[in-house]
């Protein structure tokens, strides 16, 4: 398939039964992959050794995108809490809900940066009428930006306000450019569906925007960097990697609508794929920036 994936590399189907599956992150000390089933409002957890997934939670508070902090903790969007929680054996605590002009519309996606501050992007999904993905709502403070919190002063702060419906991010492997995918198509007519880069200044700014690609079919949903640089983006149809210009390298297939991705597994080079109703996984050349990095 090209070097990013060993000759053998097969597209493995390890669960089939989400409404829509979003939010994976692999915890190593679990050997585990914990997902969302967001319409579901339940917590997904696919363990490796047994090969079987498991139920974690109900009434998840319509949970979407996670990551680990610098400790290993899992940090979770809530789009029913309009949250960035942190998850444990007691259930989520609540970080941040809210900033200086009011409550967040519904945290989707979240990055922890080395120094430990938490990066989050906010569109309206979670609070839309349906009610499909959390609790209809308003919006409260006039648009969806893309915010650093920082956990030590209790601080969040917009780092970028020129998105429609800012949704996957993901850091270069230095931190000095942040991606992020733009989904404002959705329910937006004639709205961007692509993925922008932004210079990331001082660990706590980001200038120079700019539109890097627009993935197709569908659009980026969610992403991830690798260790070389590399950009993992889900479409409609397949994963797409893309090099850190725009370039597009590779697609892989996938049979549903890919959703997010993230890598895992004991050396960190399996990629795990959430895919409308289900969980896939296959063997890679190459692991997630974050990974190498702990």
């Amino acid at each position: 398939m090209t070097d990013l994936f060993p000759a053998d590399a097969v597209l493995e189907n390890l669960f089939t039964g989400a409404t829509w599956g979003e939010g994976p992150v692999w915890l190593p000390a679990l050997r585990r992959l914990r997902w969302s089933d967001i319409p579901g409002n339940r917590i997904l957890e696919y363990d490796d050794a047994s090969g079987t997934t498991h139920v974690l939670r109900t009434d998840a508070g319509f949970s979407n995108g996670r990551t680990l902090d610098r400790q290993g903790r899992v940090v979770q969007c809530s789009h029913g809490r309009r949250a960035i929680e942190r998850e444990s054996h007691d259930g989520p605590r609540t970080l941040v809900d809210r900033w200086e002009h009011g409550r967040f519309n519904s945290p989707n996606d979240v990055v922890v940066a080395r120094d430990g501050t938490i990066w989050f992007t906010d569109p309206p999904y979670g609070i839309h009428e349906s009610g499909r993905e959390g609790y209809p709502g308003r919006p409260e403070y006039g648009g969806c930006f893309v915010f650093r919190f920082d956990e030590a002063s209790g601080a969040a702060a917009p780092v970028i306000t020129d998105m429609v419906h800012p949704n996957g991010l993901a850091f270069s492997p230095d931190e000095s450019v942040l991606y992020v995918a733009d989904t404002g198509y959705l329910q937006v007519p004639g709205g961007p569906a692509v993925i922008r880069a932004y210079d990331v200044v001082d660990g706590a700014h980001c200038t120079h925007g700019r539109d890097l690609v627009a993935v197709r079919p569908g659009g980026t949903d969610g992403m991830r960097v690798d260790a070389e640089g590399r950009i993992w983006s889900s479409s409609a149809d397949s994963v797409q990697v893309f090099t850190p210009a725009g370039e597009r390298l590779a697609g892989l297939p996938v049979p549903e609508k890919v959703s997010n991705l993230c890598f895992g597994g004991d050396d960190g080079r399996t990629l795990y794929i959430t895919a409308s109703t289900s969980l896939y996984r296959i063997r890679t050349a190459t692991t997630d920036a974050r990974y190498a990095d702990r």
